[in-house]
C-alpha cells in the first residue's frame, strides 16, 4: 500500500490527491501525470477524483498553489533564521534557489501552472508576501522598493533556471557569492525615486 493509500481517510480525498501529485512530480512524472494514475495511487475510482479537480488544468493549478506555499514558507524560515534586514533578505533569495534546486520539477510547474488567472481566487501567495515583507525593510514602500523586489526575483529566478539548465553548477557557494545583497544591491539612496 502506498503512502498515499494508507493515509486517505474519507472526507480528506482531496489532500490526499494533491500529496499523491506531489510524489508524483517527486518522481519525475511532471506535466505528464495522469489523473487516472494519481486515483489508482489513492485507491479511488477516476470519477472521484473528478469531483475535486475537473481536469488536470485544476489539479496542476493547485500543486503550484502547494508548491508557492512550501516557497514561501521555506523563504520565511531562512529569512528568520537570519534575522530579517539585509542577510534575511539574502537569504530568501539562497532559499529561493535552493528550493528550485530541490523540486526542479515543482518549481517549473509552479511558473507554468502558476498564474493567477488560472485560480479561483486570486491572491498573493506566501513567496511573494515574504519578498514584499523583506524588501519594504529594507527600502520602505514606493518605486524603489518595487524595483528592488522585481530585480531581486528576476535575479534568484535567473540563477535558479541557468542552475536546473546545468549553465551554471548547482553550488552552495556560488549561490551565496551569486546572491550576496552587499554587492547586488547598494542600499543607499531614496524610496521616493522614480518607478522602473
Amino acid at each position: 500500500m502506498s503512502t498515499s493509500e494508507s493515509t486517505y481517510h474519507h472526507g480528506s480525498l482531496r489532500e490526499a490527491l494533491v500529496d499523491a501529485g506531489m510524489a508524483a512530480l517527486e518522481g519525475g512524472a511532471g506535466v505528464a501525470l495522469s489523473l487516472r494514475e494519481l486515483a489508482r495511487t489513492v485507491g479511488v475510482s477516476p470519477a472521484a477524483v473528478y469531483r475535486h479537480f475537473p481536469n488536470k488544468d485544476a489539479l496542476l493549478a493547485e500543486l503550484g498553489r502547494e508548491g508557492l506555499r512550501m516557497l514561501g514558507h521555506s523563504q520565511r524560515a531562512a529569512y528568520d533564521a537570519a534575522g530579517g534586514g539585509a542577510q534575511g533578505f539574502a537569504e530568501t533569495g539562497r532559499a529561493y534557489v535552493r528550493f528550485a534546486l530541490a523540486h526542479p520539477a515543482l518549481f517549473r510547474l509552479i511558473f507554468a501552472h502558476g498564474d493567477a488567472a488560472c485560480f479561483e481566487k486570486p491572491q498573493p501567495d506566501p513567496a511573494r508576501l515574504m519578498l514584499e515583507q523583506a524588501t519594504t525593510e529594507l527600502a520602505g514602500s514606493g518605486p524603489a522598493a518595487e524595483r528592488l523586489a522585481t530585480q531581486a526575483w528576476a535575479i534568484a529566478h535567473g540563477i535558479a533556471m541557468l542552475m536546473l539548465d546545468k549553465r551554471l553548477p548547482a553550488d552552495d557557494a556560488l549561490i551565496d557569492r551569486l546572491l550576496d545583497t552587499r554587492s547586488l544591491f547598494p542600499l543607499q539612496g531614496s524610496s521616493s525615486e522614480e518607478s522602473p
